[in-house]
């Protein structure tokens, strides 16, 4: 190959991994921006991640700005980047419960949200270091603590939608999940959020249907808003059966394989990488499934036992020690030992893990202040020492009456 074929071919990655930049200016430029700042609703269940980009932009500015505010107008105005929109936080360093602050990233222009909380709802505006705003979102962050479930194999039906004069209340399902499991029955759900239809909304929020808005918009006025609040997101349950794919095993293991089997017993391999984990007896273990999201379709099992969300989701029996809330996690309240096994977990239909318990009434524990049994440990002891020193002050006060009583009696003159 010559000179001239080799440059010609570097001139063709070099444009090739210059394209997706390229088609993302030009999108900048085939979006001119409104002249009256609109904003776009979105709603979304608490502890998903999102993204919002940044539809349009002038042409001479090369970095954006975002900004929030929790109502319109308000006089506090959070910045969301460092001025120069670079990647401030990855995904995976993020926590539940984390600030807003720590909690987002900034990536080609848009702004993602990690593990959104309800109060990360309000307005998101893109715009310059200067103050000048370019396009908006309205963010309803709907949370899941009140999410009814309803199960398609036992007959229920989802929420019915309710009237209200001109008030509509009605719940909008997303598509459903893939089966969360394949070669054996599994389950697909579907997540439904609160929306409203009511006429004088406010213009300058933008609506895919007419007088159609989430719940929790801005758009909504706080009367209106106070009449949706009990109107709660809902998840729709069905069981469905799909075949797994098949996969290939590769020629060097089967190799392997084949000649530990000749010298002796073939030995246990895992299908799935499993991680080892010692727990205490009786105390709490949440377990959550890796690169798992609440909008996933995740499942767990324990051995050869599948844990249905018909059986095991939060909310279906109160005095469960073992459920699966909605963000996907695997709570285990008051560990026992007949806990111990190896807990598989699902994602998208693939099994993807597995974490081997071991459950131990005995060995060394740190005390710290940090845990709230220590605290609480340390709380009793101190009412305890309280309690029992206020009785011994009551004791030795009565004697000394019934002593000066005696020495001293009432005389009658």
């Amino acid at each position: 190959m010559n000179l001239a074929h080799t440059a010609v071919l570097l001139w063709v990655w070099g444009s090739l991994q210059a394209f997706e930049i390229v088609e993302q200016e030009n999108i900048f430029q085939r979006t001119p921006c409104p002249a009256f700042l609109m904003f776009d609703n979105a709603a979304y269940l608490a502890d998903m991640s999102f993204e919002l980009p940044c539809r349009c932009k002038p042409e001479e500015v090369s970095t954006v700005v975002w900004y929030y505010q929790k109502h319109l107008g308000s006089d506090h105005t959070r910045v969301l980047t460092d001025f120069d929109g670079r990647v401030l936080t990855e995904e995976s360093q993020v926590r539940v419960g984390s600030d807003m602050l720590v909690r987002f990233s900034i990536r080609m222009f848009s702004l993602l949200v990690f593990r959104a909380q309800p109060e990360d709802s309000g307005l998101y505006f893109c715009g310059t270091r200067k103050g000048d705003y370019f396009y908006a979102y309205d963010v309803d962050i709907q949370s899941g603590e009140d999410m009814v479930a309803t199960f398609k194999d036992q007959g229920q039906e989802p929420f019915a939608d309710e009237h209200r004069g001109n008030l509509h209340i009605f719940t909008t399902f997303w598509e459903w999940t893939p089966c969360d499991r394949c070669g054996v029955r599994g389950e697909q759900w579907r997540i439904g959020l609160c929306y409203l239809q009511s006429p004088g909304l406010s213009p300058r929020f933008r609506r895919t249907l007419p007088d159609v808005v989430s719940c929790g918009s801005q758009a909504v006025p706080q009367k209106l808003r106070a009449q949706a609040r009990e109107h709660t997101p809902e998840l729709l349950v069905q069981s469905c059966v799909v075949p797994c794919e098949k996969k290939e095993v590769r020629e060097g293991l089967v190799a392997i394989l084949s000649y530990v089997s000749k010298v002796g017993s073939r030995p246990w391999l895992p299908q799935v990488p499993i991680q080892f984990h010692q727990q205490r007896l009786g105390q709490g273990l949440i377990i959550s499934c890796p690169g798992a999201r609440p909008e996933h379709a995740v499942a767990w099992d324990k051995d050869r036992q599948y844990f249905y969300r018909t059986q095991y989701l939060r909310g279906v029996n109160r005095s469960m020690r073992v459920f699966i809330d909605h963000g996907n996690h695997l709570h285990i309240r008051f560990t026992q030992l007949s806990d111990r096994g190896i807990y598989y977990c699902w994602r998208q239909g693939v099994r993807v893990a597995g974490l081997r318990l071991g459950v131990t009434a005995r060995g060394h524990y740190r005390a710290s202040f940090s845990d709230p049994e220590t605290r609480s440990a340390v709380q009793l002891t101190l009412i305890g020492y309280l309690v029992i020193t206020a009785i011994f002050v009551t004791i030795h006060l009565c004697r000394c009456c019934c002593y000066l009583s005696r020495c001293w009696p009432n005389y009658s003159p």
